[in-house]
């Protein structure tokens, strides 16, 4: 074995146990939280008037581990993207560690505040929209299961999402990414957006919408930030260049 792949196996390995790592946190957070699901349970649901309904025993299960793997997969995105940078970090400058390390804060407190739109904006509304047109017509009747993964299928997207404008500050601190790219690719990323924000809701044209619009802002919001931090950039390289 020669030392290209010497070092290729190691990495391989390395990757593997950080991996292995970051499942057993999740793995943890998941049954700390399925201990405390009830009070999870009964904050989600607030002062919310309909009782929830199940069809079955497994139901019950079914809905617990839904909410018990979002707090968990809440807990662990800080962690998960701490070992990333563990990672990466040898290939790195002691510059860019510095930069690369301040931003996994910021990825857990961004999941956390789409999770939170979705959940306290988009969530009530596509809901009480909904409820609304079946006034006078149908006799409403929630099941936990649908609630809750309709409930889910709103708010957790955003998490991920809302990710959008620190992993373009990232890129383009990295030199990956460039505000020029991103205005260039304006119309193909507005495709795709688009595309994914069907996918990801449910099939109505109220939460696409709900959805779709503040994509298409968190887009130009990223483009904001990536012109900040390339014009930041470029002057610290001037400097550096300038300096004898």
């Amino acid at each position: 074995m020669d030392t290209n792949d010497q070092q290729l196996v190691e990495h391989l390995g390395e990757l593997r146990q950080r991996l292995i790592l970051t499942v057993v946190v999740f793995a943890c957070l998941f049954i700390a939280s399925f201990i405390y699901v009830h009070d999870i349970y009964y904050w989600l649901m607030g002062d919310m008037a309909v009782k929830l309904a199940i069809l079955g025993p497994s139901d019950i299960l079914v809905v617990y581990m839904i909410l018990s793997g979002v707090v968990a997969l809440a807990g662990t995105i800080p962690f998960a993207a701490y070992q990333i940078w563990r990672f990466v970090a040898p290939a790195l400058t002691k510059e860019e560690r510095k930069v690369t390390l301040r931003f996994i804060p910021g990825l857990f407190l961004l999941f956390i505040t789409g999770i939170s739109f979705g959940y306290y904006v988009v969530f009530p509304i596509v809901l009480g929209f909904l409820m609304e047109l079946s006034t006078g017509t149908f006799e409403l009747m929630f099941t936990a299961d649908k609630y809750f993964r309709f409930m889910v299928s709103l708010s957790l997207p955003f998490g991920f999402l809302f990710e959008m404008p620190l992993v373009v500050m990232f890129l383009t601190r990295l030199g990956i990414l460039n505000p020029m790219i991103l205005s260039k690719a304006r119309k193909l990323s507005y495709f795709v957006l688009v595309v994914v924000s069907i996918l990801i809701t449910p099939p109505d044209l109220i939460s696409d919408i709900l959805v779709i619009v503040p994509l298409l802002l968190l887009y130009e919001i990223s483009i904001t930030i990536s012109k900040f931090v390339y014009r930041k950039k470029l002057i610290n390289e001037m400097d550096m260049a300038s300096q004898p």
